[in-house]
C-alpha cells in the first residue's frame, strides 16, 4: 500500500500538519510495507527546516518528519514553494529534498490512497 500526504499549511499556528505527521509515521508502523510519501506544499515547506527549536513540551515538526523518514518514508519538498519562501535546499533537515510538480504527480498516479491536509 502506497499513502501520499500532501500538506499546505505552516508548521505551526494550526494543527494540520501535527495531524498529518501523527499519522504518517502510524501508518508505517501498522504496517512494515506501507509506502509513506509526505509532499510539503506552500507554507507547509517550512516545517523541514533543519535545526528548530520548540519550547518545552510543544511539538516539533521537524522531528515529526524524521520518525517519517525513519519508517522508510520520503520527504519531498515543492521546490518552486521553496523558493517563494527563500529556503535553499542547505536549510533542509536531513533526508528531506526539494522536489517537483512532475514528481509530485508522478506520486499521486502511485499512490493507493491521497490525503491531503
Amino acid at each position: 500500500m502506497k499513502t501520499l500526504f500532501i500538506i499546505n499549511d505552516p508548521p505551526y499556528g494550526t494543527e494540520r500538519v501535527y495531524n498529518a505527521l501523527r499519522l504518517a509515521p502510524a501508518l508505517a508502523k501498522k504496517d512494515p510495507g506501507h509506502e509513506v510519501t509526505v509532499f510539503l506544499m506552500a507554507d507547509s515547506v517550512l516545517a523541514a527546516k533543519a535545526n528548530q527549536k520548540t519550547p518545552e513540551g510543544f511539538y516539533n515538526v521537524e522531528r515529526m518528519l524524521k520518525r517519517v523518514i525513519a519508517g522508510k518514508g520520503q520527504v519531498l519538498l515543492c521546490g518552486t514553494c521553496m523558493d517563494a519562501r527563500g529556503i535553499t535546499e542547505a536549510e533542509l533537515m536531513e533526508g528531506a529534498r526539494r522536489s517537483t510538480m512532475d514528481e509530485l504527480a508522478a506520486a499521486t498516479i502511485a499512490a493507493d490512497k491521497v490525503l491531503v491536509f
